[in-house]
């Protein structure tokens, strides 16, 4: 079984989605298989899909008891919407914000495997006014780099061409915050955009077009690097998403720190939706030079008629890892899932000597499976699964703010790179990381705050998002 966890913001829901399988199953490391419930008809017509959908709900879904005793699609006009349907108990009890929906078995191998995905290659954030438009970070290999937009320039219009251009302003006013998803354009290779932009080198206009490119996990410029503080050499590693292609990466990442004795780390996640669990048990690995293979990294358990697919994960220490001292882990309220289930599994090891850095997290301590239906596209991304740490701890669903044992409250500046030791959550961290005194995250979801000075921002998200949009929260 393929396991995975990940998330999304639209308005105030977070959605999730990770990896996939094989011919209408999901595997892992572990070995089990799932697969869907046979049904007596193949077909894609809406109804067939529906019917699909509820049966492998009433199968395999983490919260059985909240499901609907009946409920019939004939009102639903889409597959998703059913799914809401269906899964609107859970979500209300904060269970199952969105994690459960319908994607493309194509679109998410793609991605999982290299991270291919159509777009600008641009992550998008709103003030708190929801006004005011930002790049919060741009990826190597994109077009929206290559156009000289990255972290901290601001949008002020979009437009199909340069006579065309609306202001974010008008968009929001006539549109609401949707309105700029629309004015981005569908997320197709080819889909031309003009923006007026404005950053340290002034005001300008740049078309740009999207185009197909390979989101790097861990950047190029930035994504791993040591940090001289004061004399001390610390590791900064900034992990975007938990796919295939991140282990290369850290596997080359994690050598460098142990070869230069590197036993203080930053592991900046501030973004990071989440991903497949098996990338995240690898970056534990690494960092868990000290841990033997006896000792749990996670938990993993089904509901009692799915018990036999449980699972319990050991530490493998690899050739490159680490036994890291202090670990800082940077986060925010798009920080969920995989994520977090790295973060909680260091807790009952370091205890106070892993903190959490700069805002609540999302709270999602539960992952999906995929099943599918390979003769229309279909791949059910449903909750089935818990994970829990070496302590029996997963209860996180209002964050990890009042589950870890130190943290410390920090802004995310977009007017510094990421990793920049001046910039607010990295600078943070290498505070902790030294030992000095810091006020704590309260346990409120104010989640997804960044900052330059002290405007707050959210991250900008569809109502429907692709694959990439779940587990990188704000790409377009």
């Amino acid at each position: 079984m393929q396991m995975r966890f990940g998330t999304m913001l639209a308005a105030v829901a977070l959605l999730s989605g990770c990896g996939g399988g094989d011919s209408g199953s999901s595997t892992t490391g572990g070995g089990t298989t799932v697969t869907p419930t046979p049904t007596a008809s193949t077909g894609c017509s809406l109804r067939e899909r529906q019917d699909w959908a509820a049966a492998q709900l009433r199968e395999w879904y983490l919260f059985p008891d909240t499901l609907p005793a009946a409920l019939s699609p004939a009102a639903y006009t889409t597959v998703d919407d059913y799914i809401d349907a269906l899964t609107a108990t859970a979500r209300a009890q904060r269970k199952d914000r969105y994690f459960t929906y319908l994607t493309s078995i194509k679109e998410e191998n793609a991605y999982n495997n290299s991270g291919a995905t159509a777009g600008f290659g641009l992550r998008f954030a709103l003030d708190q006014t929801g006004q005011r438009l930002f790049a919060a970070e741009a990826f190597e290999g994109a077009p929206g780099l290559a156009a000289g937009i990255d972290r901290g320039t601001e949008i002020i219009a979009i437009g199909t061409s340069s006579s065309s251009l609306r202001t974010v302003s008008a968009i929001v006013a006539a549109e609401g915050t949707a309105g700029l998803s629309t004015a981005l354009g569908p997320d197709t290779a080819g889909t031309s955009r003009a923006f007026r932009v404005n950053d340290a080198a002034g005001s300008r206009v740049v078309t740009v077009a999207k185009t197909d490119f390979a989101l790097l996990p861990v950047s190029s410029r930035y994504g791993a690097k040591i940090i001289d503080d004061g004399g001390r050499r610390v590791g900064y590693l900034n992990l975007r998403t938990f796919i295939r292609t991140a282990n290369a990466p850290l596997k080359a990442a994690f050598a460098d720190f142990r070869a230069k004795g590197v036993t203080q780390v930053i592991v900046d996640l501030r973004y990071n939706g989440g991903g497949l669990i098996e990338t995240a048990e690898y970056l534990g690995d690494l960092l868990g030079g000290a841990r033997s293979t006896s000792e749990v990294f996670d938990y993993v358990t089904f509901r009692t008629e799915k018990a036999a697919n449980n699972l319990t994960r050991f530490f493998a220490p690899q050739p490159e890892s680490i036994a890291p001292t202090r670990i800082a882990f940077i986060g925010t309220g798009g920080t969920a899932s995989a994520s977090e289930l790295v973060i909680n599994a260091f807790t009952p090891y370091l205890h106070a000597n892993a903190g959490l850095i700069g805002t609540n997290t999302y709270g999602k301590p539960v992952g999906q499976i995929a099943l599918d239906r390979e003769s229309c596209d279909d791949r059910l991304r449903v909750i089935a699964l818990a994970t829990q740490n070496a302590a029996r701890q997963g209860d996180y669903y209002d964050g990890l703010a009042t589950k870890v044992e130190a943290s410390c409250q920090a802004s995310d500046d977009i007017g510094y790179q990421l990793g920049d030791p001046l910039e607010s959550s990295t600078r943070q961290a290498l505070n902790f990381l030294a030992g000095r005194s810091c006020t704590p995250i309260t346990g409120d979801a104010s989640a997804r705050a960044l900052r330059t000075s002290d405007t707050r921002r959210d991250l900008l998200m569809p109502d429907r998002p692709g694959t990439a949009q779940r587990e990188v929260p704000g790409l377009f």
